[in-house]
């Protein structure tokens, strides 16, 4: 069995969490049909998007990972954009969001 990771949000972003985690699993979907097409400059977008949006919803690693995917897509690194994608899609797979008081 996989540990979960619990999250705590803001309660103010309650409403919006669902939406943002949704947008990160279709982001993992995209990266793997970009990368298969060899389309960095899209990867690097998506990549540059998750590091600026990650923390603001109070998912650091996502922001840390959209760092690394950035980086990859510049340095046109295919092996390290599927390990940052498979990272991607495991972490999203065991978030357990907590409402903060």
């Amino acid at each position: 069995m996989t540990d979960r990771i619990p999250v705590v949000i803001d309660p103010d972003l309650a409403d919006l969490v669902p939406g943002f985690l949704n947008n990160r699993r279709r982001d993992v979907e995209k990266l793997r049909a970009q990368l298969e097409g060899g389309n960095f400059a899209d990867i690097r977008m998506i990549g540059h998007s998750m590091k600026g949006a990650g923390g603001g919803y109070g998912f650091d690693p996502i922001t840390d990972i959209g760092a690394a995917i950035e980086r990859a897509a510049l340095a046109a690194d295919s092996a390290t954009m599927e390990q940052c994608i498979a990272q991607l899609a495991d972490y999203l797979s065991r978030i357990d969001v907590v409402t903060g008081a």
